[in-house]
């Protein structure tokens, strides 16, 4: 006969029902938020340094969104603070 379960277990499973595969939204945020946050650094420098910025600016600017993005879903992820 199997064990019920007890109260951290059937918190930990009601957590889950709640916000399914919340770990691996995460990871994906991590990942994609550092990808952004490099390549906006690269274009960033890129355009310190005088490169072409027809080029550059756009490149820029695409990194910066996808960093805004990433931190609005990050911070829409988080329960609400009591």
């Amino acid at each position: 006969m199997a064990d019920p379960l007890n109260e951290e277990q059937l918190s930990r499973l009601r957590a889950e029902a709640k916000a399914p595969y919340r770990g691996v939204r995460r990871f994906f945020y991590i990942a994609l938020g550092g990808s952004a946050f490099l390549g906006g650094f690269v274009f960033l420098m890129k355009a310190i340094a005088g490169e072409n910025l027809a080029d550059t600016l756009p490149n820029l600017l695409l990194q910066t969104s996808v960093c805004a993005l990433i931190i609005w879903l990050w911070r829409r992820e988080q329960p609400p603070q009591p």
